[in-house]
């Protein structure tokens, strides 16, 4: 059952409320306001929170927020008076959440905040295959056009993203986002989801996944990270994909399996891939992706534009308000 403070009926002074943030710095780095978290208690905010100081910053607190930093029963069962974790975040596998359940410590997450500019990042990957720009001012830069006998060149083959095939691998939010900006370039658009929708728009066609990664040009994974989608992408996946087609992940690390990704891009198996996100992140120095021909990695930043990261946050506080005001929201 949820429990808020005021149901526990203890008196709440917003004055004297303490209220933790661990690690603020990737949601805020400094260009958006946390005034309105601070007209609500006494707050104090850190960049970053290494494990072993997570208890001492925390106690004491009835309210943390937390993006990254893990907050595992054997941390939790050390800070007795925390009766709210708000994650800075959509997923929230960094909480124990059946502790929290069996504790009544009340869980909040932010759904739905970026699906515009996560499927912008999408397609930001998949123009850089079609287009190339950035290897192109280099070249130019390089005088390379300055030195070329005709008015231009081309360092790759150009690719005309019209009548391509992507198929969209989950069709939430996000997935609905990178379909309806397929529709605008002219593609074909295929969905493989887990349940299909009653409502549709009519130039989405869903599939089964043999039959997407059969027939796109480019496979985009938009799905939760579950037990049953760790490892959706495996040497057998990879397999099924035309050698032509690029892969496209800005869900999350573990969708892949990163061992049968790098041998597929050696064995030109598919054309290249793009990722927003690695299983393991930050990664190690001497990552074996980092090597791969025909990748292109970003740092997980899909959410991270400036007017997202605003939504977020804003989310976020309200759902701590909702919760003093007895009645919580977005709770897991």
């Amino acid at each position: 059952m949820v429990v808020s403070l005021q149901q526990k009926n203890q008196k709440i002074d917003s004055k004297n409320l303490k209220i933790v943030v661990l690690d603020g710095y990737t949601l805020n780095p400094g260009d958006l306001s946390w005034d309105e978290l601070y007209s609500l208690g006494e707050v104090q905010i850190y960049d970053r929170t290494p494990e072993t100081e997570v208890v001492s910053r925390a106690k004491g607190a009835p309210i943390l927020f937390t993006n990254k930093t893990i907050l595992n029963a054997s941390i939790l069962e050390q800070l007795p008076d925390v009766q709210y974790i708000g994650v800075l975040a959509t997923g929230y596998n960094v909480v124990d959440i059946d502790y929290c359940h069996k504790h009544n410590i009340v869980v909040t997450n932010v759904p739905g905040y970026g699906p515009k500019t996560v499927a912008q990042m999408v397609f930001a990957h998949i123009l850089e295959f079609t287009n190339r720009v950035y290897v192109h001012h280099l070249s130019v830069v390089n005088n390379e056009w300055s030195k070329c006998p005709d008015f231009c060149y081309w360092k790759y083959p150009l690719i005309e993203l019209a009548d391509k095939v992507i198929g969209i691998i989950g069709f939430g939010a996000i997935g609905r986002e990178v379909a309806h900006i397929a529709q605008a370039f002219g593609m074909q658009v295929l969905v493989k989801t887990r349940t299909r929708p009653q409502k549709a728009p009519d130039y989405v066609k869903f599939v089964e996944l043999d039959e997407l990664l059969k027939q796109s040009d480019f496979v985009s994974l938009n799905c939760p990270l579950t037990s049953e989608t760790k490892h959706l992408v495996n040497a057998d996946f990879l397999s099924k994909m035309k050698s032509t087609a690029f892969l496209i992940n800005c869900g999350r690390g573990d969708l892949i399996d990163e061992k049968a990704l790098d041998y597929a891009l050696r064995s030109k198996i598919i054309a290249g891939a793009g990722l927003d996100v690695l299983s393991q992140e930050p990664p190690p120095q001497d990552h074996f992706l980092f090597s791969c021909p025909n990748i292109h990695i970003t740092p997980h930043i899909a959410w991270a534009a400036r007017e997202t990261r605003a939504r977020l946050l804003s989310i976020a506080i309200d759902n701590l308000k909702a919760f003093l005001e007895g009645s919580p929201r977005n709770v897991i």
